[in-house]
């Protein structure tokens, strides 16, 4: 008696699969598709997208920063002659005597009468990693040649404020 529900189970399974054989049409086909016979070896000619040049507001924005180093350059050599006289006047004078003061005032006075170029020394060193960047991955082309030139005149004048600074600090110094 078990034989006759596992052959009617038998016939059932049977009947689902020859339907199935009837319709092909619900099915993909195994024939190779035009993408699987593609050459993956050689990529694509596609053509590469050019780069856009430097705009005319970076040129704007380099120019800026070139004029406020310059007149901070300016600003310093204004305040620099006074702040050497009265460091001269100072030297050897004891320390916290009004001369001494005088020459320390004058000399923070020449701090901040340099700000413009050390700021924009600094705004051009931004500018200038920017660029690099920006060209490096493919963002922009061009070459960043008057950036660098503009960054080493403001390092040059930054530098030799410094030195003048510290020339003045060491007349200051306590013997």
């Amino acid at each position: 008696m078990m034989f006759r529900p596992l052959l009617s189970s038998l016939a059932l399974l049977l009947t689902g699969c020859a339907a199935g054989v009837a319709d092909t049409s619900a099915y993909p086909s195994l024939a190779r598709r035009p993408v699987e016979s593609a050459d993956y070896e050689t990529p694509p000619a596609t053509p590469a997208p050019t780069a856009p040049a430097a705009s005319p507001s970076d040129d704007a924005e380099l120019a800026r920063y070139v004029g406020q180093a310059a007149a901070g350059a300016t600003a310093f050599d204004k305040a620099y002659a006074e702040a050497q006289r009265l460091t001269r006047a100072a030297s050897g004078a004891a320390v916290s005597s009004d001369p001494w003061v005088a020459a320390q005032a004058a000399i923070s006075a020449l701090e901040s009468a340099r700000n413009d170029s050390v700021s924009a020394l600094a705004a051009l060193d931004t500018l200038y990693t920017a660029r690099v960047s920006a060209i490096a991955d493919g963002k922009m082309s061009g070459s960043v040649d008057a950036i660098d030139a503009a960054r080493a005149s403001a390092l040059a004048t930054v530098d030799s404020q410094n030195d003048r600074l510290d020339a003045l600090r060491a007349m200051l110094a306590p013997a």
